[in-house]
């Protein structure tokens, strides 16, 4: 936003720190007001364009663009670029009356036109998001305040859609260009990014915007650093050159706090499980089979590793969903408790008394060697032959989520607050849960009336079909992980609900 030169050049090696005042976080002199925030993250971004944000790096676009909506720490929706806003009887036509006096970089005037351009490119763009448009059939600007999106049917999630990705608003005088925010940003937010002071990938730094519509950004100055490993992270905490971190290890966790006056939040956010994509057995016959899957889920001992591998920092489960959300049943999370002679009983009655063998790929900062082992011990345990591919992260995603050459993958999962956010992005077709597709009746049945009932007629079938979810099996969840938000003293961080990174408003100098 508003560049004053190119974009550096030179190269940062990840997990390096350079201690110098310009570059350095930490606390500031004593009794003195904290003007800059350095945040440490492992997620990194390599452009600036509103259609490649999602999951971990909305904190680098919530800098220099806004949302229609904001989602506030508790989860709740409050205004933004939208003032207000209404459905339809039928729940298929959103009007959003937008806020005036705001304008772009160039001084162009936000208005229904540049809303409008922004939904329509986003749905063509094909991001890691766009399924949060999926329902989106058409929108229109009726005038220049007024904005109605129209859905093929109703979608409990687009609210919450408007105040992510699928939200943010920039200047659309640049769409026709080739790229046009892959480094250089253009939206209405409260900072703009410091050209000079960042590096592509590794170092991203924002200065507050003298203008800005709403109320000015909380900090003169932020900046974020992306490193390959959590141990550069916690030394850079230790030593004042990084101000605040979402860590995710238990091993960085006990040493981030061990001696130190910093700050911790915990918050048992995402899930780890094993997820299975060959619902149909398309690769691997076995998985095809419901028993397979639930002997699966029975062979493993979900309590050992929790006590072992996360040091009980976290809650074992059989369950996605998450206990924020309407359709979490609490029973659910020990339906399958290890038991190695059920696991057995069942894969002889689906005809594999010998097992069978089955390779899943291994991203080591997904699934560390001790949980590899337990996860093969288990297994094994019951005849089923597990073996890792152990991968480079770019043959990782390449391989398991755009060629789709294994039968699933353990991955971290999200624990959204909403049940439609659970759904939409876990088990309707070609999500990145379900990448095959598969559905049945019950799923159909169930999500329709999801879609179109009242609160609580929808929390009542999302449990159902929580329920239904694990009687067949669909996942293999393991636990529920606990992250701890680190700062300084000087530092608050409000950690957001249903997501495991905070929001950029959500930092604020301490009192």
């Amino acid at each position: 936003m508003r560049p004053t030169s190119r974009i550096a050049t030179c190269a940062l090696a990840l997990g390096v720190l350079v201690a110098t005042a310009a570059c350095s976080g930490g606390d500031p002199t004593p009794g003195a007001a904290k003007t800059a925030l350095t945040i440490g993250t492992m997620t990194a971004t390599r452009s600036m364009d509103p259609i490649d944000a999602g999951g971990g790096s909305i904190p680098y676009f919530q800098a220099v663009y806004d949302t229609l909506l904001k989602r506030e720490p508790d989860g709740s929706l409050t205004p933004m670029l939208a003032r207000s806003w209404t459905y339809d009887t039928s729940q298929t036509a959103l009007t959003l009356t937008l806020r005036e006096g705001v304008t772009f970089d160039d001084g162009t005037a936000l208005d229904a036109s540049a809303v409008k351009a922004n939904l329509d490119r986003f749905r063509a763009g094909g991001g890691a998001e766009v399924g949060q448009a999926a329902t989106t059939a058409s929108v229109e600007a009726p005038d220049a305040k007024t904005v109605v999106i129209r859905l093929s049917g109703p979608d409990p999630a687009l609210l919450n859609s408007l105040s992510d990705a699928y939200g943010l608003i920039a200047n659309p005088v640049k769409f026709g260009q080739d790229k046009p925010f892959a480094s250089v940003p253009d939206g209405t937010g409260p900072y703009e990014l410091d050209q000079q002071a960042t590096t592509v990938g590794s170092v991203w730094t924002y200065t507050r915007a003298a203008n800005y519509w709403g109320t000015a950004a909380a900090f003169e100055k932020v900046v974020i650093r992306v490193f390959d490993n959590e141990n550069a992270i916690v030394n850079g905490l230790r030593t004042g050159q990084i101000d605040t971190a979402v860590l995710q290890t238990v091993d960085q966790q006990t040493a981030a706090t061990a001696g130190t006056n910093l700050k911790t939040t915990s918050q048992e956010i995402d899930l780890k499980l094993f997820n299975i994509f060959d619902r149909k057995g398309a690769k691997i016959a076995a998985l095809g089979d419901p028993r397979v899957r639930q002997a699966i889920n029975y062979a493993i001992d979900r309590d050992i590793l929790v006590q072992q591998i996360q040091q009980g920092r976290g809650t074992a489960t059989s369950q996605i969903w998450g206990v924020q959300a309407p359709g979490h049943v609490k029973e659910l999370d020990s339906f399958y408790r290890h038991d190695p002679a059920k696991a057995k009983a069942l894969l002889a009655e689906a005809g594999y008394a010998a097992g069978f063998d089955l390779t899943l790929p291994r991203l080591a900062a997904l699934v560390p060697d001790s949980l590899a082992e337990a996860l093969r011990t288990d297994l094994g345990a019951v005849g089923i032959r597990l073996k890792w591919d152990d991968l480079d992260r770019a043959t990782f995603l390449t391989s398991t989520f755009r060629q789709f050459k294994y039968p699933g993958v353990v991955m971290n999962g999200g624990q959204p607050s909403l049940d439609w956010a659970t759904i939409s992005g876990s088990l309707l077709p070609k999500t990145v849960a379900n990448p095959f597709g598969d559905t049945d009746a019950t799923i159909q049945d169930l999500t329709a009336k999801i879609r179109a009932g009242s609160p609580e007629q929808a929390a009542r079938h999302a449990q159902q079909l929580n329920r239904h979810i694990v009687e067949q099996a669909w996942f293999v969840p393991l636990y529920r992980m606990q992250y701890m938000h680190v700062t300084v003293p000087s530092v608050t961080a409000v950690p957001q609900a249903g997501l495991a990174v905070p929001a950029l408003y959500n930092y604020r100098p301490a009192a």
